[in-house]
């Protein structure tokens, strides 16, 4: 298995000058060390891919140890065209993340016993920012995107695509637009019934995507009670 983690962005919304998942936390320790750490505990750090664009170099050097897959139109296009590049050079299940996610290790270890690709979700209330989903009769996603209408909740942006599923997702990331996120592939999958794509509850696992300051502060209210 392998691991991806998507860092090209400018972190604009976080008004950051520096890539967002080098953001310091309120123990000192920056978000991507959380992820690099959990996420090698699954996969090993040797099978981790890092996605840069802005700024790639602080993030190379805060961790030489990892894959990195540069993305040198980062300010022009957006997480499929990332992800993409990532994809095609590997052929086992895998899983993703967002650069900017805070997650505990119990919310990964739910995703890698799906037996189909799967998106972590939970089952807040969501703003217009958020990825939302809907399930269809069978219980699989049939909508993801920021647009869908009623949903059930939030795909907090770490994921997992099986072995078997690969080829299609990784053709569709290359047809669908350079400022789509990736979530318009899987959804143009599950429109076409190409794809089982699992929702998998997060359940009482701490998981947040750090997009604004009220985000990060949620982070650190989690950290200071000594999580």
């Amino acid at each position: 298995m392998k691991a991806v983690i998507l860092a090209a962005g400018m972190s604009t919304r976080l008004r950051s000058l520096i890539p967002k998942p080098l953001t310091t936390l309120i123990n000192g320790r920056k978000i991507m060390d959380y992820q690099v750490e959990r996420l090698a505990g699954i996969v090993g750090e040797k099978n981790i891919y890092v996605i840069v664009g802005y700024k790639k170099d602080m993030i190379m050097e805060a961790f030489p140890n990892l894959t990195f897959v540069y993305n040198n139109a980062y300010a022009l296009n957006n997480t499929a065209k990332s992800l993409h590049r990532a994809l095609s050079r590997i052929d086992e299940d895998t899983i993703w993340t967002n650069g900017d996610v805070f997650f505990e290790t119990g919310a990964l270890n739910l995703l890698v016993k799906s037996k189909t690709s799967a998106c972590l979700v939970n089952k807040n209330k969501c703003g217009d920012e958020e990825i939302k989903y809907t399930l269809n009769g069978s219980g699989f996603i049939d909508k993801i995107s920021k647009e869908v209408k009623n949903g059930l909740g939030e795909a907090v942006g770490i994921n997992l695509i099986k072995k078997n599923d690969l080829p299609n997702f990784v053709r569709e990331l290359e047809k669908v637009g350079e400022k789509d996120y990736f979530e318009k592939a899987l959804e143009n999958l599950t429109k076409n019934n190409k794809i089982e794509l699992a929702a998998i509850d997060i359940g009482n696992n701490f998981v947040k995507e750090i997009d604004f300051q009220e985000d990060l502060v949620e982070v650190e209210s989690f950290l200071k009670d000594g999580k």
